[in-house]
């Protein structure tokens, strides 16, 4: 009778000194692509939204093309030499600033004040709440339509009231000049802007604990240190958020100003969005190189006001 010796753990695979091939999982390959896969849609959106649209854009600044849109070769950096040789490009830049600057140093100051009265209880508080969201819901074109009738100089609500009030002694041509159609559509622009700007302060607002404002009321601090030292510095993400937001919104606007003035009389009242879109009539080459010099605008705005407030340093 023949005994037969058991198999080895080596020959079986067992034992410490060896053990059996495990399948490679397709998991451990995606993990290795880590966030990507999740991603990459966006990747691919703002590629075709942001980027692409850019790079045509620039191209399109070294191109001959004629009105009708047909290519007749490269014209090199002739679009950039004859838009800068522009005599009104100058004071459309320094009024461009202007526009940006004023309109959105008052939206955020207003918005602060109105965040902070929609952040305490008060009768109504809802109900005032959704009544400024009505700028907002509203298009913007169609509430600059709304504005140019109330100034119109023969049939304008203001006009009729200032008359019956006896502050005028005539109708005036409001959107005519340059002196008073810039206040008003500044004016449009702010008020278009308060909504969005509010609700972003007031979401900060409310974030800060209400610890933070009991510590410092037993502190003894005054209403005015409260905010100064409390409320502002932890309301900062909001309010930068809110800023950078407001610059591209308010360097980018078109519709306020075409709608009032078309930016005339001649271009007296454009900015260089309105400026561009005039170029193209006549030159489509060198309206591209007016976008793309928009484009390098506003990037430097921002980045200055980035600079400028620390955004990534904390206090």
């Amino acid at each position: 009778m023949s005994l037969k010796a058991p198999p080895s753990p080596a020959a079986t695979g067992g034992g410490r000194g060896g053990r059996a091939p495990r399948p490679v999982s397709r998991r451990s390959g995606l993990a290795r692509l880590g966030p990507l896969p999740w991603i990459a849609p966006v990747i691919l959106l703002i590629l075709f939204v942001v980027v692409w649209p850019v790079v045509e854009l620039v191209r399109t600044s070294f191109l001959n093309i004629s009105i009708s849109g047909k290519v007749r070769g490269s014209a090199g950096t002739d679009k950039y030499k004859k838009l800068f040789e522009e005599t009104d490009l100058g004071s459309v830049l320094i009024w461009t600033v202007i526009w940006t600057v004023v309109v959105v140093a008052f939206t955020m100051l207003i918005s602060l004040a109105l965040a902070q009265l929609f952040n305490q209880k008060f009768p109504g508080r809802t109900i005032t709440r959704w009544a400024l969201i009505a700028p907002w819901a509203a298009s913007v074109l169609m509430t600059a339509i709304g504005f140019k009738w109330m100034l119109n100089q023969t049939a304008g609500v203001l006009n009729t009231v200032m008359i019956d009030l006896g502050l005028i002694d005539g109708p005036q041509d409001w959107l005519g000049e340059s002196s008073t159609a810039w206040p008003w559509m500044m004016a449009v622009a702010i008020f278009v802007s308060l909504p969005f700007t509010t609700y972003t302060l007031l979401a900060g607002l409310q974030t800060i604990p209400g610890e933070v404002y009991e510590a410092s009321r037993i502190d003894g601090a005054g209403t005015w240190q409260t905010y100064r030292y409390i409320t502002l510095p932890m309301l900062r993400p909001a309010f930068l958020i809110g800023v950078v937001i407001n610059l591209i919104n308010v360097f980018n606007s078109f519709p306020i100003i075409w709608a009032m003035t078309q930016g005339g009389p001649g271009y007296d009242t454009s900015t260089s969005m309105v400026f561009m879109y005039k170029l193209k009539e006549t030159d489509i080459g060198e309206s591209a190189a007016m976008s793309v010099v928009n484009f390098a605008l506003v990037v430097v705005l921002v980045l200055i006001f980035l600079k400028v407030s620390r955004w990534n340093e904390e206090d």
